[in-house]
């Protein structure tokens, strides 16, 4: 059982504190709609620029890039720079300045104010469905990581609350905190929020991540420490015969453009940072800024699976000592999972019987996700353990906070607000973002709830993210840079996107699944290695699909005038007045200068 020190209690107590008194603190400020949805367009490039990464570091990320790490190495570090810096470069450079002169409060307004209401509304409402169902997956895989560090076990012990109500409170609590700041504070208190939250995962993390290579002998230590197969993988990944099964191309259209692109480039709960600021200048800094950070972060995220999987096993072992002329010995048991495990990270285990789950070969499948939870209980001390989890709980409530201030936006601008028929005043939208979120909190509990009966989450989620979300990525390029596309075209690419990019999930399956949740519901017609080259062959499918039926469809069809489009394309946008400045506060200067790191961190990590 982990045991909390006074300390530790200390530490997640004054965490609470702060991070639900921001949004009491803001309430004062909070006037309208607008103060409520877009912080009043008010907010310094710098402070979006570390929200933005903190929405990058949400608890679901944090858990899944340490699983990348354990599973397939330094790889994994490779692969998270190519899924996010590019993407947040070219978003910085060329989509922000579209969105923000167009004077869209959200991604789907912007399509409404370069197509039509049509292709707005499908966007909206998938939108928001995948926002609250991945908002209630993040909070209830979360709270299952708190529960196996048995963070509250022993307040329920002394208390003698029943331990079963151990994963619902660890799903309540986190929840009522993100409701106080959104509700109080609105997109303000979290932005501020998710800032705080990004100091705290760092500060919780690092010392970790420092013990355990300080323990490994540094970094040459760590890597003769890791399992030789992880090296053999880079080639064959890269061919397309590796666990990942991607290619070079899988890895670069799919996880690179298509993944990265429908996250970074279109997904409001990402981009409203951007949309908060105060300027067409300063909304164009925050995805360069954030991408600065960004490529720092594997360090952060993905060294503690690496370093969790290069430790040795648990096995159960008897000391034998001699006390006052008696053999006394003392044996340690450690549970059948962990034993099978590789380093600190366990086998998933059966829950009927504790034993491992083995795939149909008789291999033991390894609960990748417990990695980082288990990395900073192995090496954080008491006093620092406390940090440590007030980090993977500010990983929860970063992205949960980002996901509700998105679903409030979009919900009240483009489902409730055209539904009105008529202008309310800002007030009136005020108390319906209010309510929204309210209702927003709730749903999303009763998505974690219903997540209790159902297992790999995290690739389903990932699965659906490249089935809705990905395809869409095509629409916003084409509807940017290419005057010749239409409305009829954007809304018939969107639906063709979707339909086949669900079409081929449901064509194939990752290896070791079976049909259903992961694919094959349709026949099995390929077996892909594993679900992350699932989910970007899907998402570079539905792309592609999109590409051809948005270009055909706008041949066949009127598009708009030059001259309705001004602001909305990007050849079309306003000239900017030339204001002379430092070379190095040029956007230009800082997406360099994002990239060299990128590009020098991967080396690091080759």
């Amino acid at each position: 059982m982990t045991t909390l020190s006074a300390a530790d209690g200390l530490i997640l107590l004054l965490y609470f504190f702060f991070v639900g008194g921001v949004g009491f603190a803001l309430n004062s400020f909070i006037k309208t709609g607008d103060d409520f949805l877009l912080a009043g367009r008010a907010m310094p490039a710098w402070i979006g620029g570390l929200a933005l990464v903190g929405v990058g570091l949400g608890g679901q990320e944090i858990l899944a890039m340490g699983a990348l790490g354990a599973h397939y190495g330094f790889e994994g570090a490779q692969w998270f720079g190519i899924g996010a810096i590019p993407a947040m470069v070219f978003a910085g450079l060329y989509m922000m300045p579209v969105y923000y002169t167009s004077k869209a409060r959200t991604v789907p307004e912007y399509l409404r104010l370069r197509f039509d209401a049509k292709t707005r509304v499908i966007y909206a409402l998938v939108f928001a469905a995948m926002t609250i169902v991945g908002a209630g997956v993040a909070l209830y895989v979360m709270a299952r990581a708190a529960v196996a560090l048995d963070v509250f076990d022993a307040l329920f012990y002394a208390r003698h609350w029943p331990i079963s109500a151990i994963l619902p409170a660890a799903m309540v609590l986190p929840a009522l905190l993100v409701l106080a700041i959104v509700w109080f504070g609105g997109l303000t208190g979290t932005l501020y929020s998710q800032v705080m939250q990004f100091l705290v995962i760092l500060a919780g993390i690092l010392p970790a991540v420092y013990i355990g290579l300080r323990n490994a002998g540094g970094w040459s230590g760590l890597s003769e420490a890791i399992p030789s197969s992880m090296h053999e993988w880079r080639a064959m990944s890269m061919a397309g015969s590796g666990p990942m099964g991607l290619g070079a191309v899988g890895l670069c259209l799919g996880l690179g453009v298509a993944l990265a692109g429908s996250l970074w480039c279109v997904d409001f709960r990402a981009l409203q940072t951007a949309f908060s600021q105060k300027n067409a200048e300063a909304a164009q800094r925050v995805p360069l800024i954030a991408a600065f950070f960004m490529a720092f972060l594997p360090f952060v995220v993905v060294l503690p699976g690496l370093l969790a999987v290069s430790l040795p096993t648990p096995h159960n072992t008897t000391i034998v000592t001699l006390e006052n002329g008696s053999i006394v010995r003392n044996t340690e048991v450690v549970s059948p999972a962990a034993a099978a495990g590789k380093g600190i990270v366990p086998a998933k285990a059966n829950p009927e019987n504790g034993q491992p789950v083995r795939d149909a070969s008789g291999k033991v499948l390894l609960d990748y996700r417990a990695a980082t939870p288990n990395l900073l209980a192995h090496f954080l001390p008491q006093g620092l353990l406390g940090l440590g989890l007030a980090a993977l709980l500010a990983g929860l409530m970063s992205g949960m906070a980002a996901a509700i201030s998105a679903f409030n936006s979009v919900f009240v601008r483009d489902l409730y607000q055209p539904l009105l028929g008529k202008e309310k005043d800002e007030a009136h939208y005020l108390q319906v973002a209010r309510w929204t979120t309210l209702s927003a909190v709730a749903a999303t509990l009763g998505v974690a709830f219903a997540a209790m009966y159902f297992h790999n989450l995290l690739g389903t989620m990932a699965i659906g993210f490249a089935s809705l979300n990905a395809p869409v990525l095509a629409t916003f390029l084409l509807g940017m840079f290419w005057r010749r596309t239409s409305g009829h075209g954007a809304f018939a690419g969107i639906v063709a996107g979707m339909a086949i990019a669900i079409a081929h999930y449901g064509l194939t399956i990752p290896t070791g699944a079976h049909p259903g949740m992961h694919g094959g519901w349709i026949a099995v017609l390929h077996v892909y290695p594993g679900t992350i080259a699932q989910a970007a062959w899907t998402a570079l499918f539905g792309l592609v699909a999109n590409l051809i039926v948005t270009s055909a469809v706008s041949l066949c069809t009127a598009p708009r005038a030059s001259e309705e489009l001004a602001g909305l394309v990007y050849s079309l946008l306003p000239e900017r007045q030339s204001v002379q400045k430092a070379w190095w506060k040029r956007p230009e200067a800082v997406a360099i200068a994002a990239l060299l790191v990128a590009v020098a961190v991967n080396i690091f990590f080759a």
